[in-house]
């Protein structure tokens, strides 16, 4: 942590002022003068945030810098995450060194938090979550990693799964995942009796993918909800993707959102363009926590995605179908501040006493800034400069 003053930013595109850092924390904003040997920067008018966060993200997968990789697979899930898990090594897909390259990008655009999701079973054990606790390490004071541990091959139906995520939560997985209780394990209650007593056993937050649409999606949702009450884990579970609150019945999705809302569940969602998604404003009407994240970027899964929270920004705009400055402007709150809440992060904010983690934005406003997706000028992590226009201080591996 250090400090530093940067001077002509409007935060969060409102007035011009000066943000004062001292020891990694904001000390104020107004006009200020620099302590004795305290560096400046001056902004140049641009909007200042707090930084981005990738709230769900893989950072386990991506083959950025590495050679092309040729997909022409079917587009089937089961067999997506078979072709992965069998063939991760042969294609050379190191979790340490794709990890710093996924990470450093997210931080050179802007991101100052990340939760990501790395694979755990049978085959591969713990091995990718040591990779990604060596880059977690490594880039201390660049960007946080929260690592959820995720059975993505499955728990009921890939023996021994279970026992490693034991192992990878008393190791310092803080949260953790599951996968389409039954798209995928074909075993619902087996599945989510597991991670519940699991979580519980750790007291660990959960954090499940639920790609199941329709009605088969809201079935999941209800039995995840009977535990949550069971439990007594209200606030402490999120669902990431919930393709089935995006299904085309609007009484069936607000009795799914009004129970998310009375158990404090928070939502992640992708802008998935191939697939029924969340509305985000119908969720903020209810006060649902909504998060975002790029999910997989440039992977054995698909060519698309970008390391950058806010070209993921527009692609969540876009997919919602929002258009006036009021809802892109949320679009920004839920790939920042809605991260946070989703994270519980602490000190988190624009505000005097907040950690000093923030990104500078080109534009004239909030929804400006989203639809341009300009390189960031300035990004700062606990008062150090981390990035400028888009170009990361760490170098890439």
């Amino acid at each position: 942590m250090t400090s530093l003053l940067l001077r002509n930013v409007r935060p969060y595109g409102g007035a011009n002022s000066d943000l004062l850092i001292r020891e990694g924390r904001i000390a104020g904003i107004g006009r200020f003068d620099a302590d004795p040997g305290m560096p400046v920067e001056d902004g140049k008018g641009a909007i200042a945030i707090p930084g981005l966060i990738d709230a769900h993200t893989h950072l386990d997968k991506t083959t950025w810098g590495m050679p092309w990789h040729e997909n022409n697979r079917r587009a089937v899930l089961r067999e997506r995450i078979d072709f992965e898990r069998e063939n991760r090594i042969e294609i050379g897909i190191d979790p340490h060194r794709q990890s710093m390259r996924h990470a450093i990008g997210l931080a050179a655009h802007g991101a100052t938090h990340i939760r990501s999701h790395v694979d755990i079973d049978p085959v591969h054990k713990l091995a990718l979550v040591d990779g990604i606790m060596e880059t977690r390490e490594k880039l201390k004071g660049i960007i946080d990693i929260e690592i959820v541990a995720f059975p993505q091959s499955g728990l009921m139906v890939m023996p021994g799964t279970l026992e490693l995520l034991d192992e990878a939560l008393s190791q310092g997985c803080e949260v953790l995942g599951g996968i389409d209780p039954c798209g995928i394990d074909r075993d619902p209650k087996g599945q989510l009796d597991a991670i519940f007593a699991l979580a519980v056993k750790h007291q660990c937050p959960i954090d499940i993918h639920l790609h199941e649409a329709g009605e088969l999606g809201a079935f999941t949702m209800e039995l995840m909800f009977e535990r949550i009450r069971t439990n007594g884990m209200q606030g402490k579970v999120a669902i990431s993707h919930a393709f089935a609150l995006g299904m085309n019945d609007y009484l069936r999705v607000g009795q799914l959102i009004e129970q998310i809302a009375e158990l404090d569940v928070a939502i992640l969602t992708t802008g998935a363009p191939s697939a029924t998604v969340p509305s985000i404003m119908r969720l903020k009407q209810a006060g649902v926590r909504v998060g975002a994240g790029c999910d997989g970027i440039r992977d054995t899964w698909g060519p698309w995605g970008q390391p950058d929270m806010l070209d993921r920004a527009k692609v969540v705009g876009m997919k919602n179908g929002l258009r006036s400055d009021i809802e892109l402007a949320h679009v920004l709150h839920i790939v920042s501040q809605g991260g946070a809440d989703v994270m519980r992060i602490e000190g988190y904010g624009l505000a005097e006493g907040c950690n000093a983690d923030l990104t500078l934005l080109t534009g004239e406003t909030l929804a400006h800034a989203v639809v341009d997706v300009a390189p960031r000028p300035l990004v700062v992590k606990g008062g150090r400069v981390t990035a400028r226009n888009g170009q990361a201080t760490v170098e890439m591996p």
